[in-house]
């Protein structure tokens, strides 16, 4: 099974659809998944969110295809307030001196426990997120069994998530055995990138996860289209046209 991870194109969160910018990708990105795909073989899935659908939707005309949305899809929330500056804060965009202070936010078991995560909610919210997508794996052949997953029924089909760099680091921790943490403040996976596993099967039945790229663009840069700089921080502290908080 090949499992693509596809974050939406540049947003505009203001009416949660796309920039001109992130149509533009939303396109590069069709064009891409048209000559990737079979139809016949392909399994598409969205957010209920309109960034993540309105990029999909591209692809889905190309395809002649619809997709099936689950509300688990949407972008991670486990908000919470944040110490060091008294606001609210989501879990994805803690200071680096903060979360690198405790060991527990690199432990894929208990990042969630630490009193941030606790008060924000995260352990009933990854869990959501965690069981949505083991039920999504199990209908199309794959069962989860500590690890790595059960291949009921092993296949070459392809499997497309259309949704947010936050919930696309917790179902790769998920897959991997990695504490989202250190994927939320290690990665970031720029607009309308694409990210595909495979599925590998060494012993009969017995099936796991491997990533084969993260955050790819190639699409962009095929048209000459520059990545966004959304997901990312300010290069430089001086660098005040750059997002600092």
């Amino acid at each position: 099974m090949r499992l693509i991870i596809v974050r939406h194109g540049d947003p505009n969160y203001e009416i949660d659809s796309l920039t001109e910018k992130g149509w533009r990708e939303a396109e590069f990105l069709s064009v891409r998944m048209e000559k990737q795909l079979q139809k016949e073989h392909t399994y598409i899935y969205t957010s209920p969110l309109g960034r993540a659908k309105d990029t999909a939707s591209l692809t889905l005309k190309k395809l002649g295809m619809t997709a099936t949305e689950f509300k688990w899809l949407r972008e991670f929330e486990a908000p919470a307030i944040d110490e060091d500056t008294g606001t609210y804060k989501v879990c994805w965009d803690l200071l680096p001196a903060r979360w690198t202070s405790e060991p527990a936010y690199y432990d894929k078991d208990q990042w969630m426990n630490t009193p941030f995560m606790k008060k924000a909610k995260a352990d009933t919210e990854s869990a959501w997120v965690y069981d949505g997508l083991d039920s999504l794996l199990k209908k199309h052949g794959y069962t989860r069994e500590n690890g790595y997953y059960r291949a009921e029924h092993s296949n070459r089909d392809t499997i497309v998530l259309f949704c947010h760099f936050g919930v696309e680091c917790v179902m790769l921790g998920h897959l991997l055995g990695i504490s989202p943490v250190v994927l939320w403040h290690g990665t970031a996976a720029a607009p309308s990138s694409v990210t595909t596993l495979y599925t590998e099967e060494r012993r009969e039945g017995i099936a796991s996860f491997r990533m084969q790229s993260f955050g790819d663009q190639s699409h962009l840069y095929a048209a000459d289209e520059p990545a966004s700089f959304a997901a990312r921080f300010c290069e430089t502290y001086d660098n005040n046209e750059e997002r600092h908080d």
